[in-house]
């Protein structure tokens, strides 16, 4: 899945919280100084053809929503972030956690806990 760029991420994180919305809609949750109409327009199509938001039309106008979830984005975010840094490899993402001391034995045996009760 292609990683999003801070703004697109941004109009993406507005989707998810509020649903189908329309470019005018989407402006208005914007704080001042709101972004330009057509900027957002832009932005909006582009997250379409990426497949991350898909529209429905109403009359003249196209209300869009999301395609892809707030949960699969991210899921595919830490697998793009494995695969890039770590070779594929989850275990060498958490031995450098744990090199790094980012990870304590505390926190593996609770992972390990965790997965255990998932079985």
């Amino acid at each position: 899945m292609k990683r999003l760029t801070r703004k697109e991420e941004e109009i993406m994180d507005l989707f998810w919280e509020n649903g189908p919305m329309f470019v005018r809609e989407l402006r208005e949750r914007y704080a001042d100084p709101k972004p330009h109409f057509n900027t957002l327009s832009t932005m909006v199509r582009i997250l379409e053809s990426e497949g991350f938001l898909t529209h429905a039309t109403h009359g003249n106008s196209f209300q869009y929503l999301p395609v892809v979830t707030r949960e699969q984005y991210h899921c595919g975010s830490v697998a793009n972030l494995v695969d890039k840094y770590f070779g594929n490899s989850y275990r060498a993402m958490v031995s450098a956690f744990v090199e790094e001391e980012k990870l304590s034995l505390e926190d593996l045996k609770e992972i390990i806990d965790q997965i255990e009760k998932g079985k």
